[in-house]
């Protein structure tokens, strides 16, 4: 999906003829996909909406034992002690400024509360020199790092349902409280229903910042985000049996990746057609719905007294956004006169007034 462009589809096309679209990587890499005169043009598809034929919501999640592990675990009144000289919360980013605006609420977040920053973005604390590579995310001993704080800021690049990766599955596996902002459908996922704080549930960052001070003071309230992994029991049946049912595996020899398994499925369903015509059956016809790849347009947060004049979000995400929506339906007209265009008659309609 990420390198998918104008001339990536083979025009002309036979009625026979099915497209399929693997996407599971950020959203805002290929905005014009989100709009339905687009994503409406595939048969097959694999993205990060649960809606889509082959779901990848939990491509950052390598199963529940990593959630259920106390491999990282430090215990509470260690971290009591570690508070004299390590921030309640802590932040790792160095894609900064994406349209989730994640930064703008951060910077505001920092004026009530004590924040860790160990990323590019809002940066105010070093990480040791071997673990600042963005290959070292996955390093046990990043990891360790992080699992001494209470509380980590996991907020996404972009705002999509279903769009959730390694930032809420990270510090459920290190028994840190994940701070989310992300997904609205994140309720739908998490191991337990008292397993993370949604900063949707709070007005400002201020208020965001009262709470986490509350419980960084109040052990028992503290520990009742952690009861689900200190018990190993995780009590979303969703997400059970979602893991349960998955046909691919994440870092797991003994199971096919997402990819292979997406490519079989379509491979299954063509031959199954072949199969029906030789009978003299009428094909099954599969076609993406809108919801299977959908994404609103980015939202900027409504305070601005820590973040003076126009953002990224204003200057890029948000026309980025509303050109994609011409891009889309541009695509769709030409795609309809099934006939090869060029990149010059794409442009000319997108432009056109």
């Amino acid at each position: 999906g990420t390198d998918f462009s104008i001339d990536s589809l083979p025009l002309p096309r036979k009625d026979y003829h099915d497209w399929a679209l693997f996407h599971e990587e950020s959203p805002k890499n290929n905005y014009k996909l989100f709009h339905k005169p687009t994503i409406t043009l595939f048969n097959h598809t694999a993205t990060f909406s649960h809606h889509s034929h082959l779901p990848l919501t939990t491509q950052y999640l390598d199963g529940v034992g990593v959630l259920k592990s106390l491999r990282y675990m430090i215990p509470l009144q260690m971290k009591n002690s570690l508070r004299k000289r390590l921030a309640p919360l802590v932040y790792v980013q160095s894609d900064c400024n994406p349209p989730s605006d994640r930064d703008s609420y951060v910077r505001e977040l920092m004026c009530h509360i004590e924040v860790d920053s160990y990323g590019k973005c809002l940066h105010n604390r070093d990480l040791p020199q071997h673990l600042r590579n963005p290959a070292a995310m996955d390093d046990e001993n990043f990891h360790k790092i992080l699992a001494q704080y209470k509380f980590i800021l996991a907020f996404e690049n972009a705002i999509c349902e279903d769009y959730i990766t390694e930032k809420l599955w990270r510090p459920l596996k290190l028994g840190v409280v994940p701070v989310y902002f992300g997904s609205p459908s994140v309720v739908d996922w998490l191991p337990s229903n008292k397993s993370a704080i949604l900063v949707s549930s709070f007005s400002h960052p201020r208020e965001l910042a009262h709470y986490i001070k509350t419980l960084d003071k109040n052990d028992q309230e503290y520990e009742s985000y952690l009861q689900w992994k200190l018990k190993g029991d995780i009590s979303n049946p969703r997400l059970l049996t979602v893991m349960k049912e998955r046909k691919w595996g994440v870092q797991d020899i003994t199971q096919d990746n997402y990819i292979d398994t997406f490519e079989c499925m379509v491979c299954n369903r063509v031959w199954e057609n072949i199969r029906r015509k030789e009978k003299g059956w009428l094909p099954k016809r599969w076609k993406a719905q809108v919801n299977h790849l959908s994404c609103p347009k980015p939202e900027a947060f409504q305070f601005s007294s820590s973040n003076p004049g126009r953002t990224s979000l204003q200057e890029m995400w948000i026309p980025s956004f509303e050109q994609s929506k011409k891009e889309a339906w541009a695509l769709r007209h030409l795609v309809e006169r099934n006939r090869n265009f060029t990149a010059q008659e794409f442009w000319m309609l997108v432009f056109k007034e």
